[in-house]
């Protein structure tokens, strides 16, 4: 199948920084043990969840276009989920959780392209297309939710990070890339996992990103829906795993009516969830988004905001009351009664105002920093911005005249006017000097050797959030992930094995009576003898033919198996239970 990327309007919208995540699916890629990972996990997923999953599920299965018997198609998910309002990208394992979460805003949803070994064909904690394309995918068909998803994506990406969440990020990634690859030495593994657990001991106070990572967790991942005592699941967490989706169900795992105080209840990836929230509605799930969001620096800005976004030294904006946004990286904030009366960034900045850059306030003009008194100026009730030409006139802040501003703080500019620039509603928003020179008591914040000085305008600081207001503003095509995931090994006995497994898929397929199961167990046996899928599927040609003498030989070869290998012996009583219930219902 062709491996470039097929784009459609919704991924054509996406801004370039976004794009550099996406990867081609080269559906060549998927080998027949995969197809027949993918094949056993949703016939299990869709007979159970049937009876334990949100009417959505199922529904959703059909208007997404996700077959049982074959992994999906991207480009034909891509078709399919545009008459829905969505469309679908690739991406390598995890990516950064705003970006995920951008993804989202746009209605894209991300989908780790790569499957799962047969040897984690009940959980992996590597994100793949089963738990992508088959947990997420079918549920955004429900537009209450998709619409949940969407809101969550667009005031997710805004939260503001602390330094260890990338870290956090970056740790968990490649806990997940070395716990589903091959042969990985347990040493390694050991390592990766005690990396993610002294960052979960040591992360400190919450950030807004860890927090509402947290929700999304407990909603997106690992969601119930209903009542405490008869929930339905949702969460594509549980609906990708055949394992967990039966251990939640029982009285092992505590179900919690959801709140916002799921936003500081953290998880381990490593290990089943000892507890669940439970959403009565689907538009419950907003009001909670909203109540977070409300506590977000997105909506309260001032000096806490500010001093989050210094501490995540990370991009970000800070918009004042005019609707002037500056963003860069923010390092210090002068205050004056639990307000910020001056910031300063380091580094390259922009202005834009309505997430649109300002002519001739890019990068290019702020390439070293960029610093602004906030506030109202000593003893005048009404702020720069509100001031009619006539008080502008009397305060003398005019076109080509020499000012000087004393604000309250003790923040000075004193320099000539060379221009000014309004917003919409006709406010002043930046005021450039020449021949400047800023001050804060004895500091000097600015002088005139500095060349041009831009004064932004503004009463207060009304949001801070994550990233750039003019996604254009900025080159963020370099924060790609340090890890790459780890592809399954070619053996000469691997490679025997996937014709073994293509064989029986062309036969089932093309329901072809005339192919030899025998040799090709006998093959199995003595060249592969800790698979056990491939006899599961051999069984169900058996049982379809009614060859009932291989199929008892190969019957007891399986318990066998499962008395050498108790680990899988659930996995075989499990896929034998589909072929013969499958036979009792017709």
């Amino acid at each position: 199948m062709n491996s470039t990327i097929e784009s459609n309007p919704l991924l054509d919208r996406l801004p370039q920084h976004l794009r550099q995540f996406i990867k081609p699916q080269d559906y060549s890629d998927y080998t027949p043990i995969n197809q027949a990972v993918w094949r056993y996990v949703m016939r299990k997923n869709v007979a159970y969840l049937s009876k334990v999953a949100h009417s959505s599920y199922l529904e959703g299965l059909k208007k997404t276009g996700i077959e049982v018997d074959n992994i999906p198609s991207m480009y034909g998910m891509n078709r399919i989920l545009t008459e829905i309002g969505w469309a679908a990208v690739a991406v390598d394992g995890f990516i950064p959780p705003n970006a995920f979460m951008e993804f989202q805003a746009y209605n894209v949803l991300v989908i780790a392209s790569d499957i799962r070994q047969l040897e984690h064909i009940e959980y992996t904690p590597a994100p793949d297309i089963i738990h992508e394309g088959a947990g997420h995918a079918p549920i955004i068909a429900n537009p209450e939710y998709a619409e949940y998803l969407r809101r969550f994506g667009e005031i997710g990406c805004k939260a503001l990070s602390s330094h260890k969440d990338y870290e956090m990020y970056e740790a968990i990634r490649l806990l997940s890339i070395v716990k589903e690859a091959e042969d990985t030495p347990q040493a390694t593994i050991d390592a990766a996992e005690k990396a993610v657990e002294n960052l979960q001991n040591n992360m400190g106070e919450l950030s807004e990103m860890a927090q509402i990572r947290n929700l999304h967790w407990w909603t997106v991942e690992y969601g119930l829906i209903g009542t405490v005592e008869d929930p339905k699941i949702y969460g594509a967490g549980l609906l990708s795993s055949i394992g967990e989706s039966a251990h939640c169900m029982t009285p092992d795992v505590s179900k919690i009516r959801y709140d916002i105080s799921a936003a500081t209840q953290n998880f381990d990836i490593t290990k089943l969830q000892p507890q669940l929230y439970v959403t009565p509605t689907f538009a419950y799930l907003n009001l909670v988004l909203e109540e977070f969001a409300n506590k977000m620096a997105l909506r309260t800005g001032g000096l806490s905001g500010t001093k989050k976004l210094i501490d995540s030294n990370a991009l970000g904006t800070i918009e004042l009351s005019t609707g002037l946004q500056i963003s860069g990286v923010f390092s210090s904030v002068i205050e004056f009664e639990g307000k910020p009366i001056y910031i300063q960034t380091t580094g390259k900045t922009a202005l834009a105002y309505r997430e649109k850059e300002l002519v001739g306030h890019g990068i290019l003009t702020h390439p070293e920093g960029f610093g602004s008194p906030i506030g109202k100026l000593q003893g005048i009730n009404l702020a720069i911005e509100d001031m009619s030409p006539k008080d502008l006139n009397a305060y003398n802040i005019l076109e080509s005249k020499t000012v000087k501003l004393e604000f309250e703080g003790g923040i000075t500019v004193e320099g000539e006017i060379i221009t000014g620039s309004r917003n919409l509603q006709g406010e002043i928003i930046i005021i450039r000097f020449k021949n400047c020179t800023v001050t804060h008591g004895e500091t000097i914040l600015f002088q005139p050797e500095w060349g041009i000085y831009d004064m932004a305008v503004g009463k207060k600081v009304i949001s801070v959030f994550s990233g750039a207001a003019d996604v254009n503003s900025f080159d963020l095509r370099s924060h790609l992930p340090s890890s790459k995931t780890i592809k399954a090994k070619h053996s000469a006995e691997r490679d025997n094995l996937e014709i073994l497994y293509q064989t029986v898929r062309n036969s089932r397929e093309t329901n072809d009576t005339g192919t030899p199961l025998a040799p090709i167990f006998e093959n199995l046996k003595s060249n592969h003898p800790n698979d056990w899928l491939l006899a599961v599927e051999i069984i169900e040609l058996l049982n379809d033919r009614n060859e009932t003498q291989l199929l008892q030989e190969i019957m007891a070869y399986l318990e066998k198996l499962k008395e050498s290998r108790p680990e899988i012996s659930k996995l075989i009583t499990n896929g034998l239970e589909l072929i013969f219930e499958k036979e009792s219902v017709s």
